[in-house]
């Protein structure tokens, strides 16, 4: 088989992706439309499953430096009393390490050093791609009496309310670069051509510069084996053996192959969160406390300054004219170090989204050779700590697919018989997970989920941990 893939979104998952691709020995070409790579977001939790997708691809090491491990911590009550005591270092002893903590951009850049400059495609934007996948999946939902298609079929526009390119949403594991509303005057890094079948044509990964191949046109590429798929980003076109859709909860290129799914919706939660601006004095590793109808956690850095969030009850597209102001409204009263949180933060670092998810699971997470990787395939609620480490997990599989199985299409049959069972089952214990804790509002089922976690064992809630962290990656070498 060939080995040129293109991966759309340059998030943690389509970074991580790039980096197992090009560790088999695959040309990889990422392309992220936002014009500057430094992601979005605030603070992420990466529990064992997740850091051992990390050592697979050989930067395990470097985000293990930049992390604080949580050893302790809970889940309290608005008041402060405990409802469960968080034990890192059993957690550790059970599967090797504690749950790290780290902010986005920090683990977004140590992605980003993994691979080579020329393997980025910034401010460049997937308009079509072209290939027997796209025709088939057009050709379901066309009319009879429509023909084939012989054009480009373009990806479809998509709202911006929908997080399109990763935008972050639940736990947004493919994060665009920086501002995840699309501009439309930015102008991709990409040289003009005038006519699609010479128009420059990307090997992907470090080599030659684009330039014009023999073989590309109408008709299949040199050599055995199927036409190659071809990537439409403004005047560049891009040939590949496969396409990861790595474009996050609002996928275009999930929209395109799976045009009756319904697609993302509100899960009935809003996140607000920030990175403090300051060192804060934090008694305690990771904190959740859980209200009626609403939630707020920390993570702390290694720095000193923390990672928070706050989870609410509300309609999708509410939003505040001062967020900072009406959280401490919504707060007030709650326990330290809630209050000492908001007031290090500055008014304009607080993000607002919608919780969305994929509630209606994907029948599959490949198509001929065509892949859908994290919130692309399985976007799902924050209430696990889950979303960027299923996305690594995924990264790491499909890399060993390709490169135990003779064909793409094998090894992306592989990758959904091993992904979509296990990513489904975390994305449905996590959507329990909100409804039981977090959105949990009826005084009398609050006393009684808050009585149940009181009465838990440690050990058994460190078993319940273990069925989502342990797990262990195919070797890659």
């Amino acid at each position: 088989m060939g080995n040129r893939a293109v991966i759309v979104g340059g998030g943690i998952g389509g970074l991580a992706a790039a980096i197992g691709l090009r560790r088999i020995g695959w040309d990889v070409t990422v392309v992220e439309r936002a014009p500057v790579l430094d992601d979005a977001g605030a603070g992420i939790s990466l529990a064992a499953n997740g850091l051992r997708a990390l050592d697979a691809l050989g930067v395990g090491a470097a985000v293990r430096e930049a992390s604080r491990g949580q050893y302790s911590g809970g889940t309290r009550t608005p008041r402060g009393s405990w409802l469960a005591r968080m034990d890192g270092a059993a957690l550790e002893r059970a599967v090797g390490t504690p749950i790290m903590g780290i902010p986005r951009s920090t683990l977004h850049r140590l992605l980003r050093a993994a691979l080579p400059a020329e393997a980025l495609l910034i401010g460049a934007e997937v308009e079509s791609v072209t290939g027997p996948e796209i025709a088939a999946a057009s050709a379901a939902t066309a009319a009879p009496a429509a023909g084939p298609r012989a054009a480009p079929v373009s990806v479809p526009t998509v709202d911006p309310g929908t997080a399109p390119t990763g935008a972050p949403a639940s736990d947004p594991t493919d994060a665009p670069a920086s501002d995840p509303t699309p501009n439309p005057t930015a102008a991709p890094t990409i040289a003009p051509a005038a006519d699609p079948n010479t128009a420059p044509v990307h090997r992907g990964g470090p080599g030659p510069g684009p330039g014009p191949r023999p073989g590309l046109g109408p008709g299949p590429g040199p050599g055995p084996g199927p036409a190659p798929l071809r990537v439409h980003c403004g005047d560049r076109i891009l040939d590949a053996d496969l396409v990861v859709a790595a474009d996050g909860i609002g996928s275009k290129l999930r929209g395109l192959l799976f045009p009756a799914h319904p697609g993302p919706v509100y899960s009935g939660s809003t996140v607000l969160r920030a990175l403090t601006e300051r060192p804060v004095g934090l008694r305690t590793d990771f904190e959740l406390t859980w209200g009626r109808g609403a939630e707020f956690g920390h993570i702390a850095f290694t720095d000193g300054r923390a990672e928070w969030h706050a989870v609410l009850d509300l309609p999708a597209g509410v939003r505040f004219p001062d967020p900072l102001a009406e959280l401490r409204r919504r707060f007030r009263g709650w326990h330290e170090p809630i209050p000492a949180l908001l007031d290090a933060t500055r008014p304009d670092a607080v993000l607002h989204h919608d919780v969305n998810e994929l509630r209606t699971p994907l029948p599959s997470y490949a198509v001929g050779r065509i892949a859908l990787l994290g919130d692309a395939a399985h976007a799902m609620t924050p209430h696990l700590g889950q979303g960027a480490c299923q996305a690594l997990e995924d990264a790491v599989s499909l890399a060993a697919a390709l490169a135990a199985e003779p064909t793409v299409e094998a090894a992306l049959a592989r990758y959904d018989a091993e992904r979509r069972p296990r990513s489904q089952a975390v994305a449905a214990a996590a959507r329990q997970a909100g409804r039981m804790g977090q959105q949990l509002s009826h005084p009398l089922a609050v006393a009684l989920r808050n009585t149940a976690m009181r009465l838990t064992p440690s050990r058994t809630a460190i078993s319940m941990i273990l069925r989502h962290h342990a797990w262990v990656p195919p070797r890659l070498d």
